[in-house]
């Protein structure tokens, strides 16, 4: 993995406001692997924004510090719990209180799912997948599900799995190589073409 620039940060979207919920432990422990690995997580927990219904009032206070972190994050990882074979509502929420276009767009987007069942959280990681996708941001291939997740964290939030710990730190690494080996030279290359390889290499 390229060493990331020590300003780079990366926005962790918390799906679910339940309390003690799994998705934030598993924000918690992607958050310390990305603070390891030399970047800024910023833990964004919904449940603290009081964002409105779609539609309502995209200058509120809440969808406008949504808008700006997500503005200054180099990238972002959506954590979701699956409900009713689907991504949560809260996830959906905070896409729609971001609006149009989208502060993800072009942001690589990192996915990651949660599910008491055996089979994980599948189903809403495809589904979440398309409307990243349609946002505009760039979904990263690999999306990591964790199953039968109240087996896998305790009420503190220690992983109780060092493979489930080791798939969910991976995710941190993923993102940045991700940054590393396809945005940051297309920026590069862009600049070069605008104005040029002295300008580029100088800056």
């Amino acid at each position: 993995m390229h060493p990331p620039a020590p300003d780079v940060r990366i926005a962790i979207l918390i799906g679910s406001v339940r309390p003690g919920n799994y998705s934030s432990k598993a924000a918690a422990l992607l958050a310390g692997e990305f603070a390891r690995l030399g970047v800024t997580p910023d833990l964004i927990d919904p449940a603290t924004l009081n964002l409105p219904m779609p539609g309502i009032d995209l200058k509120a206070p809440g969808p406008v510090e949504l808008q700006r972190r997500i503005a200054e994050a180099a990238a972002a990882v959506l954590i979701t719990p699956e409900y009713h074979g689907s991504y949560s509502s809260v996830i959906k929420l905070a896409i729609e209180n971001m609006g149009f276009p989208s502060p993800l767009a072009g942001k690589p987007v990192g996915l990651l799912g949660v599910a008491a069942g055996a089979i994980g959280a599948i189903k809403s990681l495809e589904a979440l997948r398309g409307v990243v996708s349609h946002v505009g941001a760039l979904p990263l291939p690999t999306p990591v599900s964790v199953a039968n997740v109240q087996k896998v964290f305790d009420d503190a939030g220690n992983c109780l799995d060092p493979a489930v710990e080791k798939y969910i730190r991976r995710l941190a690494s993923n993102v940045l190589d991700y940054l590393s080996n396809h945005v940051c030279p297309r920026i590069t290359l862009e600049r070069i073409t605008r104005e040029g390889l002295t300008a580029a290499i100088s800056a």
